[in-house]
């Protein structure tokens, strides 16, 4: 299995470490499944579909359009 280390604020481990607890799972396997999500989510092709609309001020706030540029 690969192995990555992170380096994360304490404020951030923290956040995490209580999302654990609620989805009775470790630190780690919390991280692991949220980095599995967004692999999955990329995958699918969830994260790059184009939304088309006629309302340009919907376009311009849309969470789909903002990208790095």
């Amino acid at each position: 299995m690969p192995s990555v280390t992170i380096n994360i604020d304490e404020k951030i481990q923290k956040i995490i470490l209580k999302r654990a607890k609620k989805n009775m799972l470790t630190l780690r396997e919390q991280i692991e499944e949220i980095v599995r999500q967004s692999a999955v989510r990329t995958k699918a092709g969830e994260g790059t579909s184009k939304m088309s609309t006629d309302d340009r001020l919907v376009e311009i706030f849309s969470r789909n359009k903002r990208r790095k540029r």
